[in-house]
């Protein structure tokens, strides 16, 4: 089992900080959530709420991704940048490429994409991107950055994009782990064909155990190994080793922890996150490493 955790709604100005501890404490991998901007007032139903209601601030911190990756894999050693998720849909694929390649290979290929479609309608329509075709539109996005990725004079004639022979340099020729999110069956079919991982959004435990089941049966269906990284997010703080070692049983490779959090104080001060990084780390962490 590898250990991740969440920087929403930590504050821009302490995520160097974060990755530091993080990295010092055998902490696998820090996730970043992504939106471009958050209109005041939107038309689009958050769907993981009963209301409706997106359940944070719209002016809570968003950093670039890219940015904030490249930033924190130059303090840390070991420690792996994710999205949970990266709105791929919301952008081009030539711009992503190139911004994802270069981390990835200047971070000796710690950075890697977590994707899913996005929710938010009305930031499509301020990106100026289609919204009711973005589940085609990331699968062929992945086709394009892959082939950009190896550097070699490519070309591709799709739905979405169409381009007559190019290169991308530098090339990005170690591994970009990608990583799908949610829990559709077309998003377990497109982590069954084109990722390396899934990570489902906030399901029990029989969902995710059928799922996991389902997208390595499809992966066979593809002629893929069914070898698949699984983020799991847990809500508290799962001290417990035999919570962690049920995980591991279903499958799940990768346990997100917010070992900071209490239900009387969910998103605490920065001390109380690195006090509870460090902790976690020295009795969870150190057990399974």
């Amino acid at each position: 089992m590898k250990f991740c955790s969440s920087l929403f709604r930590v504050s821009a100005d302490d995520y160097l900080t974060t990755a530091r501890v993080a990295d010092e404490y055998g902490w696998d991998t820090l996730l970043l959530s992504d939106h471009i901007l958050h209109p005041e007032t939107i038309q689009s139903k958050y769907p993981y709420t009963e209301s409706g209601e997106r359940p944070w601030e719209a002016t809570i911190d968003f950093p670039d991704v890219w940015v904030a990756s490249g930033m924190m894999a130059a303090v840390t050693q070991r420690l792996k940048l994710l999205q949970l998720v990266y709105i791929l849909p919301l952008r081009n694929p030539f711009t992503v490429a190139k911004a994802l390649g270069t981390a990835a290979r200047l971070s000796n290929y710690r950075v890697g994409l977590g994707f899913g479609l996005g929710w938010m309608r009305d930031e499509f329509e301020l990106m100026e991107q289609d919204f009711d075709n973005r589940g085609a539109r990331a699968d062929e996005m992945v086709e394009v950055m892959r082939k950009l990725w190896s550097g070699e004079m490519v070309e591709h004639h799709g739905r979405f994009y169409d381009f007559t022979r190019m290169c991308m340099r530098p090339a990005a020729d170690g591994e970009i782990p990608i990583v799908v999110g949610g829990n559709t069956k077309p998003a377990r079919r497109r982590c069954a064909r084109l990722a390396d991982g899934w990570a489902p959004a906030y399901p029990d435990r029989d969902v995710l155990r059928a799922g996991i089941e389902d997208i390595r049966a499809m992966r066979r269906e593809f002629g893929r190994s069914e070898e698949l990284s699984v983020y799991y997010g847990v809500a508290a703080d799962p001290t417990a080793l035999d919570a962690v070692k049920q995980l591991e049983d279903l499958g799940v490779t990768h346990c997100s922890a917010a070992p900071w959090a209490t239900p009387e104080d969910p998103w605490p001060s920065i001390q109380k996150r690195i006090d509870g990084f460090k902790r976690f780390g020295d009795e969870v962490i150190a057990k399974f490493t």
